[in-house]
């Protein structure tokens, strides 16, 4: 009888050594995972809103996909009551509900295998601007979760989430300055050290680097709610129209980065511009219902949000955006019906929204964004 693989990391060895590489969000997947959203310090009204958000959103894409949502043993019964049948939940500890960043980074290569790639995680900065400590269970999920799925993984060593970086699956890279190159995530890396181990690591080449990412977004400008590949050769740039706004400089330098910058096959990037939503800001009351406990960030009404339309999900038959502002809601989903629509590669989607930034009251819109597992053999 064959071996079953296991999660054990696989030493002395790099996914580009195996000829492992990241996908692109765009490519498919047989599967969905999220983390069920329960902290108190970081949600407000109990965690109660966000929780219906995250259902809304797992719901929607289990008709895509499968979908697995983790929760802990204290809301796993109240997690299984609030999903379908076809979302499986799984018991599992963390310290909070963003398996995009704590989740691991699956890798395949041309035989269809599948891998997993392990960061160390420090709670978007540990000590030095963290937005939570401690952050010990959050460093364990993704061995769990490539422990579920049987795959093989690849423990990295330094510090990445998931949503600092995006790939278009050709050997392209999209990340920021702001948060990359931070003293709070790898301090002993340079630029060079870092672009190196990404290439080790994920199977790229060309590495695209914008400065900064949406303003006040508390991960330190993470690329994945600035700008975002939604086929080769082609992204979307969260996009502000206000001179006055601390946007406009920061969307205006990424466009005129991309717009000079070639992809890994030479080619020039074609930009779509998405609105930004907002500007959106924390009410009194929102905060109000937020605990506020020694080692959490604390949060004040008044306080921007990092809301985006950038924050999507694409699935496998639709893609799935927020609800942001309802000034602005129609514009981003008429530009991602146009998306949809365009014949040079995406297949045609039906549109699904959440409000999950409105019910969450936390940063970065829909921010779960949950961690797709490729197709692949295990």
């Amino acid at each position: 009888m064959q071996q079953q693989k296991t999660a054990a990391p696989i030493r002395n060895r790099t996914p580009s050594m195996d000829g492992f590489r990241m996908p692109a969000e765009f490519e498919p997947h047989a599967g969905a995972w999220m983390l069920w959203p329960e902290r108190h310090d970081n949600w407000r009204a109990g965690a109660v809103p966000a929780q219906r958000a995250y259902a809304a959103v797992a719901t929607a894409i289990s008709q895509s996909e499968p979908v697995t949502m983790c929760a802990s043993a204290e809301q796993f019964q109240q997690a299984r009551a609030a999903l379908p049948a076809a979302v499986r939940v799984v018991e599992m500890s963390s310290d909070d509900a963003w398996m995009r960043d704590v989740g691991p980074t699956f890798v395949v290569d041309r035989r269809a295998r599948v891998r997993g790639v392990h960061w160390i995680f420090n709670a978007w900065g540990g000590r030095s601007g963290g937005i939570y400590s401690p952050w010990d269970r959050d460093a364990q999920v993704a061995a769990k979760v490539l422990e579920v799925e049987r795959c093989e993984r690849y423990r990295a060593p330094f510090v990445l989430e998931g949503g600092a970086i995006h790939v278009d699956g050709r050997g392209t890279l999209l990340t920021t300055e702001e948060c990359l190159l931070n003293p709070n995530r790898n301090p002993d890396l340079r630029r060079g050290q870092i672009e190196t181990l990404l290439q080790r690591y994920l199977g790229i080449e060309q590495i695209i680097w914008l400065k900064r990412g949406v303003y006040k977004d508390e991960t330190d400008g993470h690329v994945d709610n600035l700008c975002c590949f939604v086929r080769p050769g082609e992204v979307v740039l969260t996009w502000c129209d206000d001179p006055e706004d601390p946007q406009y400089d920061i969307s205006h330098e990424a466009y005129e980065t991309l717009r000079t910058s070639r992809d890994k096959r030479g080619k020039s990037l074609k930009v779509h511009k998405l609105p930004q939503p907002g500007p959106l800001y924390m009410s009194a009351e929102e905060a109000a219902g937020i605990e506020q406990e020694p080692g959490s960030k604390q949060r004040h009404g008044g306080d921007r949000l990092a809301g985006s339309y950038v924050n999507f999900y694409i699935a496998n038959r639709f893609i799935v955006m927020p609800l942001l502002d309802a000034r602005t809601d129609k514009r981003a989903s008429t530009h991602w019906c146009a998306l949809a629509r365009d014949p040079a590669g995406w297949r045609q989607h039906p549109l699904h929204h959440s409000a999950a930034a409105a019910a969450a009251a936390r940063y970065e819109g829909i921010t779960s964004r949950p961690f797709r597992r490729p197709h692949g053999a295990t």
